[in-house]
């Protein structure tokens, strides 16, 4: 098919000729088409953004990828993944992922999972275990007969300057001051850092008001994400997470696996729980201290599309 111009329309990652005014005349020069495809997915309803770029280059701003999460101006999600070359001979892809807010973290479980998927479906792998680099470290993730991805998601720290958590020593529960009153945490990182607060209802859990509080705490020095945690049994326990720099999501996998840290190093659950989030269960094990965690759950494909970046509205 031809252009306006009898010419046809350029294909993505083309130059295309645009005019612009240089030293008094106007000249022909050549742009890159500002569009990407992506593939929305999602884990537990914790949604997400996935793009390849590794077979197309991608350069996002802190603005762009803001306008690719707004939900009502743009695509809409919790997260953008983007899956890039390895950086690392020891792994197949490297893992980038930026908040809603357009800030990279270093780690997202459900994020991983949908990685797995993505790279499956894509092709860009056919293996079942793929090893992933991350701004906290290599994960692995198995992609399962039944579809389900399990992941390593690598050891928990506890020590506050690995969190960070800014505390003069290290102990399984810390007093935090919040609004003039004294709450008892926990504090994990799972490569990005959790406050984890137990309750005995999440659904009557102050998360809207205690969560951007926490989060935003000068002992969290990096901000946090903040989970409210209720035990039902040793092997089982409801969770709702206020995420950094996105809000209370459907589900966090790495607040999943902190949560379940902060109850086995009190002893209050065993080894293997079920974790139910508003948007489903995952089921997380841990053996202590020197052992990795390991995170199972679902990951989802919901549509493909190409996004046009000029189009986006900034803010």
């Amino acid at each position: 098919t031809g252009s306006r111009y009898g010419q046809r329309p350029p294909s993505r990652g083309e130059r295309r000729p645009v005019l612009k005014l240089l030293r008094g005349r106007m000249v022909r020069c050549y742009a890159a088409l500002m569009d990407i495809q992506f593939t929305k997915m999602h884990g537990l309803g914790n949604d997400f953004v996935v793009v390849d770029a590794v077979n197309q280059r991608v350069v996002l701003d802190e603005t762009q990828l803001r306008a690719i999460a707004d939900r009502r101006f743009g695509v809409g999600c919790d997260q953008i993944l983007l899956v890039e070359s390895p950086r690392h001979p020891d792994t197949q892809f490297h893992y980038r992922i930026f908040n809603a807010d357009g800030g990279e973290v270093e780690q997202c479980g459900n994020g991983a999972r949908c990685f797995a998927r993505f790279v499956r479906d894509k092709r860009l792998t056919h293996s079942d275990e793929i090893a992933v680099g991350t701004a906290a470290g290599n994960i692995r993730l198995f992609v399962e007969p039944d579809g389900q991805v399990r992941v390593n998601m690598g050891l928990a720290h506890l020590a506050p300057a690995q969190i960070p958590f800014e505390a003069s020593r290290q102990a399984i529960s810390y007093s935090l001051e919040v609004d003039g009153q004294a709450l008892e945490i926990g504090a994990v990182s799972m490569g990005n850092p959790h406050a984890l607060l137990l309750v005995d209802d999440v659904t009557q859990a102050p998360v809207e008001r205690l969560g951007p509080q926490i989060e935003r705490h000068p002992r969290f020095p990096r901000r946090t994400n903040v989970g409210f945690m209720a035990i039902r049994d040793r092997g089982s326990i409801d969770l709702r997470v206020f995420e950094r720099g996105v809000g209370e999501t459907l589900a966090c996998g790495t607040g999943a696996c902190a949560a379940v840290v902060y109850g086995r190093v009190h002893d209050l659950l065993d080894e293997r729980v079920r974790v139910r989030l508003p948007g489903g269960m995952l089921v997380v094990s841990w053996q202590g201290v020197e052992h990795p965690v390991w995170m199972t759950g679902p990951a989802v494909t919901v549509f493909e599309g190409r996004i046009d970046l000029d189009r986006l509205r900034s803010d």
